[in-house]
């Protein structure tokens, strides 16, 4: 079974930090390097957009919103991508998802609610 497991949302104040992590497990996930690797996010009445993402190389890219202040990484051992997000403010409310994308299949995980009040 193909899953992708988030973890580490709440409710925080801005300027406060949260660390979001992604547990994938299933056998297609056996050679998890290989995957690219991606946060989503999705706020109420909003459209989903790419927060970060990360590829098997390790290159990275993220949203302008979030420059500076989110950091993507992974572990491929431990199967696991993280999402540190400093400085949070009241408008990176949303429900964040995690994604595994190769060979034009995207896998997605529940999503994990994150929630900065002002």
């Amino acid at each position: 079974q193909v899953q992708l497991v988030e973890s580490g949302g709440g409710l925080v104040q801005a300027g406060e930090s949260l660390r979001l992590s992604c547990a994938a497990s299933g056998s297609i996930f056996s050679i998890f390097s290989i995957y690219t690797m991606a946060w989503y996010r999705q706020a109420p009445g909003k459209q989903r957009e790419l927060v970060a993402a990360i590829t098997s190389g390790g290159s990275t890219n993220y949203a302008d919103s979030v420059k500076g202040r989110f950091t993507i990484s992974r572990d491929n051992a431990k199967r696991t991508v993280y999402l540190q997000m400093n400085s949070l403010k009241p408008e990176d409310t949303a429900t964040y998802y995690c994604n595994a994308f190769r060979a034009n299949t995207d896998y997605w995980g529940k999503g994990t609610l994150v929630t900065v009040s002002s």
